[in-house]
């Protein structure tokens, strides 16, 4: 929040600085832009509770609790916590994050029991990494922005399909490669004296013990009770929204965009969490995540109106196509991006905020706005491994502190820089 009311003040300072608009002229360019991202703010919300409540279903639980049992030594286990959280983050930021550190601490829980010795520091990281594949998959908030009709940059790039973004040659080369060198940067890491190891018990004994469901009997039960338990009643809203879904893509094809990404993990994970009390308590859950986007988006959203309206976004672009050509562009849209993550941790909120001027300096460049928009996702997604703000839900549920992840998650940040800035330079768009 901190950084939002500094970058609003830097953005004001600019303004006065660089445009005609005067001090009164630019809090009215604020005030414009201040409720614009209303509606893009709210699916950014629903991408993150959606795939919370879609991670902590019983089924997904399960799964991850079968899979822990799969590890025979230490590094297996952390390429698989790594793997499974790249994969899962492909799919949903938000199924991601949980994910990765449920995933963390039940291979962490497994170990212990089984007597395989496990660094659970390296393991949280693991699951904290794998998010370096969410914004070139399912849910990237750039590409999907820009395939839903009435984004906010329509006037200047209008609708592009995610046929040319997140299923573009270059994301899907980028993305597999990603899923095999996370793994095993992180794998590398694993300390090899066992004196160095610190295991799930060292962190908090605690972490080793069952949670308990504590569920209402059903001779307990009030009419109130059994309607919010009642599996029939999410087994139609979800059979409904099936239907729905099942047209779409039939009559539509594979078009993804936000809303359409939304609906599915809304209505699967009302399907998996069985009953709607169950569905409600995980969002709830979940929806404590969504505080910073809530109260953030609309200075945001501010900080775009003073760009926009006062002419100081083809300014700034201006700078960029001075030092750039075709060739170094994306890289430097990609280094600038993971620069302004640090202090806009949401790949909606940067977009906002640094959209507008990439995609102006490319036009001017005459270059590919597909490639533009996806170098600034890369950047997004690049430096989540130093900014800690979306592992704050993998802390919470592991019981680690970010000093005890961010020096593996640093490694991860230096192999895949090499990645990105390779794919975008030798990589068609």
């Amino acid at each position: 929040m901190l950084f939002a009311f500094l970058l609003t003040f830097i953005t004001f300072i600019l303004g006065l600085l660089l445009t005609k608009h005067g001090p009164f002229m630019l809090i009215q360019d604020w005030y414009k832009g201040f409720w614009e991202l209303l509606s893009f703010a709210m699916q950014m919300c629903l991408i993150l509770v959606t795939g919370h409540a879609l991670a902590t279903s019983p089924i997904v639980r399960k799964g991850i609790e079968k899979l822990a049992e799969i590890p025979k030594h230490q590094g297996g286990a952390i390429f698989l916590v790594a793997l499974t959280a790249a994969i899962a983050s492909w799919i949903n930021w938000g199924l991601g994050i949980i994910v990765g550190a449920l995933m963390a601490r039940e291979v962490g829980r497994s170990g212990h029991l089984r007597n395989i010795k496990m660094h659970y520091p390296l393991l949280g990281a693991a699951g904290y990494a794998g998010f370096l594949t969410w914004h070139g998959g399912l849910s990237g908030s750039a590409p999907l922005l820009c395939a839903t009709k009435g984004h906010f940059l329509e006037k200047q790039i209008g609708l592009i399909p995610t046929s040319e973004t997140l299923f573009s040659p270059m994301n899907i080369v980028i993305s597999l490669v990603l899923l095999a060198v996370i793994p095993l940067t992180c794998m590398l890491m694993a300390p090899r004296n066992e004196s160095e190891i610190e295991t799930i018990v060292d962190v908090d004994p605690a972490l080793v013990e069952k949670e308990e469901v504590k569920e209402i009997a059903k001779s307990d039960m009030v009419p109130a009770d059994r309607i919010e338990n009642s599996r029939a009643i999410s087994l139609l809203i979800g059979l409904a929204g099936l239907i729905y879904i099942v047209w779409y893509f039939a009559t539509k094809g594979f078009a993804l965009n936000l809303n359409i990404v939304n609906f599915v993990f809304l209505i699967v994970g009302i399907i998996l969490q069985g009953t709607p009390i169950n569905y409600i308590r995980a969002v709830s859950e979940g929806a404590k995540a969504c505080a910073g986007i809530i109260v953030q988006f609309p200075f945001y959203a501010g900080i775009m109106g003073m760009m926009k309206y006062s002419g100081l976004v083809g300014i700034i672009a201006g700078w960029f196509v001075v030092i750039s050509n075709n060739t170094t562009y994306p890289v430097f849209t990609f280094l600038s991006a993971g620069l302004v993550n640090l202090f806009v941790p949401s790949g909606g909120g940067q977009v906002a905020v640094q959209g507008p001027i990439m995609v102006e300096a490319a036009h001017t460049l005459n270059f590919s706005i597909n490639k533009t928009l996806m170098a600034i996702a890369y950047g997004d997604e690049w430096t989540n491994m130093l900014q800690p703000f979306w592992a704050l839900a993998l802390l919470g549920i592991t019981r680690l502190k970010a000093r005890e992840i961010v020096g593996y998650t640093m490694v991860a940040l230096v192999t895949s820089g090499v990645v990105f800035i390779l794919g975008l330079l030798l990589l068609p768009a």
